[in-house]
Order: structure tokens, then C-alpha cells, then sequence
């Protein structure tokens, strides 16, 4: 991948639909937001009927899936479905796991990110990632941001601007911008995970994945965290792993619903993408039964 791959993430703001023709085409999100989306997202990244194995073991079988540029996507469903599996193999952090491997396609704007003469490092600036536990640097916050350009060798005008722009871009730069040069260690667990996704902007990728971001946070610290996703939205493409079925109600596009299936003979599970849909017809009128058990709590 080079740097002119990717078109610029930004794009004028949705406009709601004028006349019953449109409204058609264009499906009212139930959202405080009030956007419309298309039925069909702009896709950003594409899985195309993707296993993931483990050894011989395979953890997920045939997902097809398109995420939505600039478009929150929710990824639930019950534990060991295979929900964070699928994150991880968008930008290739399971390579990091000995014996993984993906078959079918995965595609970054049409590009196979597993294909020979893709760099896997480029994959992950691209698209970053946000971990369930919050994992600052043992260093400064100002260094936890700076980390990344200078190890990628990015090119900046100046990286005080940059370290301000991303904790800024975080809403976090009021709460430490005057204490830069003091470990991120001092910061409160949702400060910490405000800092992580700070730190994965730095490097100006235009995908963030997010998975189980506010598992481990209060209340509080999840509703900044939720907020803080309404605002990225508009600059990023937002992949989100949750348990939370009310978290993905509230700040999502669009709701993919995953589950898993006893493999004959074996009894492994293997998880399988049942429903993907705008988030408004996930919780409220699913197509699958098997949805509408998991959402109205008969299963999972």
C-alpha cells in the first residue's frame, strides 16, 4: 500500500431525505444524531466469505461483511463467537498468533490485505487498533503519542502540534496539557483509554477498531468514551467489539449479530455471522430468530 491508496475520509455531512421516493433508498437511524444512512454502506473494508483457523482448528467460517465508511459498526453476540477474531483479522493482528490464517478475502479500498506484496505494519498504521484493557507506554503522555510517527518515520511539521492535535481529537487535552511530561501511569483508566485511541490517531489512520473498549471502565468513563466515538465518526471509520448490547444500540450504525456452531463430530464452536443491518432494525425488528433471542436476553 502507498500513501495514495486511501481516499480522504472526508465527506459532507449526510442530508435527511426531502420525499417518500427517497425515503425508499434512505433508512432513518433511531439515534439522538438523527442521521439517515444508505441501505447499502460505502464500503472501506470487505470480508468476502473469510475463515479463520487456528492449527486445524477453525474459529469462524464464511463471514461476508462490509464496513461502512465513516459509519460506526457494531460486532455482538455471545462469548466465543469468533466477534474478536474477525476484528483482529482486519488489519492482520492475528499474523502475531502462531498457526493463524485467513482464507476467503479481506479488502482495504479493493486491496487484498493479505495479499504477497502487502506490508502487514502498513496494514495496522491504516487500520489501528484500541484494546479492551486500556495499555499506555511506560513512558510520558506526551511520548505515548509521539511513539508512533517517530517509529514509522513519519513526516511532521512539528510534533508539539501533533501531540496536541491527537489528545485534542481524543478530548483529552484539557485534562493533562499541563502535565505532557508525567507518566501515563498517573491517568485515571478511562484517561488512559482516551489516551490509547490519542495515541492510535497520531499516526493518522483512517479505521479504528475498537474492541471492548469501555469493558473494563465505570460508567462515567464509558459514556466519554461513547461520546468520543459520535466525534471520531466524522473523520474515521469505527469498528466496535461489545458485550454491551445497549452500548451498540446507542452508537452504532450499523449491528452485525455473530454466534457459534457446534462442528459435527467434534463439538468445536465455530462462530458465524447470522445478521448484519442497520442498528435501528437489529433491536427492533430483527430477521433472525436466533437475533431476536440474543437481543431480548433467551440467549447468550
Amino acid at each position: 500500500m502507498t500513501s495514495t491508496d486511501a481516499p480522504t475520509t472526508e465527506r459532507p455531512a449526510a442530508a435527511a431525505p426531502q420525499d417518500a421516493s427517497a425515503r425508499e433508498i434512505d433508512v432513518r437511524v433511531d439515534r439522538a444524531s438523527g442521521r439517515y444512512l444508505p441501505e447499502v454502506p460505502t464500503p472501506v473494508i470487505e470480508c468476502t466469505d473469510v475463515d479463520i483457523f487456528y492449527g486445524q482448528f477453525r474459529a469462524v467460517h464464511g463471514v461476508s461483511l462490509v464496513y461502512g465508511k465513516n459509519e460506526i459498526t457494531a460486532m455482538i453476540g455471545p462469548s466465543g463467537c469468533g466477534k474478536s477474531t474477525v476484528l483482529r483479522s482486519l488489519n492482520r493482528m492475528n499474523d502475531l498468533i502462531t498457526g493463524a490464517r485467513v482464507t476467503g478475502k479481506i479488502t482495504y479500498h479493493g486491496q487484498d490485505i493479505y495479499g504477497s506484496d502487502v506490508d502487514p505494519i502498513e496494514v495496522r498504521r491504516r487500520i489501528g487498533m484500541v484494546f479492551q484493557k486500556p495499555n499506555p507506554f511506560p513512558k510520558s503522555i506526551y511520548d505515548n503519542i509521539a511513539y508512533g510517527p517517530r517509529v514509522t518515520g513519519m513526516k511532521v511539521s512539528s510534533m508539539d502540534d501533533l501531540v496536541e492535535e491527537s489528545l485534542r481529537g481524543a478530548a483529552l487535552w484539557d485534562e493533562v496539557k499541563d502535565k505532557l511530561k508525567q507518566s501515563a501511569y498517573g491517568l485515571s483508566g478511562g484517561q488512559q483509554q482516551r489516551l490509547c485511541i490519542a495515541r492510535t490517531i497520531a499516526v493518522r489512520p483512517e479505521v479504528i477498531l475498537m474492541d471492548e473498549p469501555c469493558s473494563s471502565l465505570d460508567p462515567i468513563a464509558t459514556a466519554r468514551i461513547e461520546d468520543l466515538m459520535e466525534d471520531l465518526r466524522k473523520d474515521f471509520t469505527i469498528i466496535i467489539v461489545t458485550h454491551n448490547m445497549q452500548q451498540a444500540a446507542r452508537v452504532a450504525d450499523r449491528t452485525a449479530f455473530f454466534t457459534a456452531k457446534a462442528a459435527e463430530g467434534t463439538g468445536d464452536r465455530t462462530g458465524q455471522l447470522v445478521e448484519y443491518d442497520l442498528t435501528s432494525k437489529i433491536f427492533s425488528n430483527p430477521a433472525d430468530r436466533r437475533t431476536e433471542d440474543y437481543i431480548s436476553g433467551r440467549f447468550g
